[in-house]
């Protein structure tokens, strides 16, 4: 049985005819609008700090116009909608609320897209829970945070699914307590036991829900044929064993003749990696990446743009190039607490595609 494609509500072409898109991905660390507090019942925004919150989010959308976001980390979408509404934003689409204690207390925060195209259809991402009772996973397993697909309809390219994702964390599923029967050793020897046992199973549920995901593109593709965007925050690095098969091109055993053309079809490639080879191919000099998110002084990339081969320069027949990567990062390498007193402890991860000639 085949999947009707969504239709658009109207032509993005007859909106904007333009010749670049740009995509973002957009951590908003704990957006909340007060008086409501966020894990803690002592963690609320005064009304200056929010104010200041929004005005920082307005300054980036003013000064790099995105055209379609990714949000991570929503505690207050309805808050969310109005801020972007007024700034040229009118679809916006959640598929999640996040969890209320004592009618105050904000949990489990959620994801959301933005665009200035329109949505022609937004709904969540369900995983297969026969394949994860395959994989050894706990019945009713779920993402973390829900995973939102949005069928965008793009300028000169028509319908795209946008997935916007923020896999689970570093933090260790479980953490020890210390007892004060114990001795000092023995409480170490837990918290270490506890922080090893802990910390892989955060591994475990970030690689399956980004394996099923990607199951689940993949089936999604089969069927509609559309163009793939996948962008959020991976909470790792795709070169970690539970993340890089999202970016794979290849089989163990490729046992069908010409193969390699299907799997070009499905695969998902870092647009980092697009936008590298576009200078090279260039004669530009090699960009240098730059980290999203830092611990203490060490800096990582945690925050990614994937997309299907439509968007490829090096595939004849794409319609977009990625020009330009930018992870903006002044608030976390030089911050200024009037600025940026507010803001978010990632990086915001801005791609430019442009069409083709």
């Amino acid at each position: 049985m085949s999947e009707k494609k969504p239709q658009p509500q109207k032509p993005a072409d007859t909106l904007v005819p333009q010749s670049q898109i740009k995509i973002a991905s957009f951590n908003l660390f704990n957006y909340l609008e007060p008086p409501n507090a966020f894990y803690e019942f002592q963690r609320i925004y005064s009304a200056q700090q929010w104010r200041k919150k929004q005005q920082w989010i307005v300054d980036y959308l003013k000064a790099h116009q995105p055209d379609v976001i990714g949000f991570q980390e929503v505690f207050s979408p309805d808050a969310l909608k109005v801020l972007l509404a007024g700034q040229g934003y009118p679809y916006f689409h959640v598929v999640d609320q996040p969890q209320v204690a004592d009618d105050f207390i904000y949990s489990h925060p959620v994801v959301a897209i933005a665009s200035r195209y329109p949505v022609a259809e937004a709904a969540s991402v369900v995983p297969d829970a026969e394949l994860a009772k395959t994989m050894g996973l706990k019945a009713g397993f779920a993402f973390s945070r829900k995973v939102l697909r949005a069928t965008v309809d793009l300028p000169h390219m028509g319908l795209c699914d946008c997935y916007v994702v923020h896999f689970k964390s570093k933090r260790p599923l479980f953490e020890y307590e210390p007892a004060k029967a114990l001795s000092a050793e023995k409480n170490t020897l837990e918290q270490l036991k506890a922080q090893v046992a802990g910390g892989w199973g955060a591994a475990i549920q970030r690689g399956s829900e980004a394996a099923l995901l990607f199951v689940e593109m993949i089936s999604r593709r089969e069927l509609s044929g559309l163009p793939m965007i996948l962008m959020g925050d991976f909470n790792n690095s795709l070169a970690q064993e539970e993340l890089v098969f999202l970016i794979t091109k290849t089989l163990r055993a490729d046992t069908v003749e010409g193969g390699e053309v299907y799997l070009e079809k499905y695969c998902l490639q870092d647009a980092w990696d697009m936008f590298q080879a576009l200078a090279k191919s260039r004669g530009k000099a090699e960009p240098i990446r730059q980290s999203s998110h830092y611990y203490g002084a060490k800096g990582s990339v945690l925050d990614y743009i994937l997309l299907s081969r439509e968007f490829d320069a090096g595939y004849q027949l794409s319609l977009f190039e990625v020009s330009g990567y930018e992870t903006y990062d002044r608030h976390l390498i030089n911050p200024i607490f009037d600025r940026d007193g507010e803001s978010s402890d990632h990086g915001i991860l801005l791609v430019t595609l442009t069409l083709r000639e």
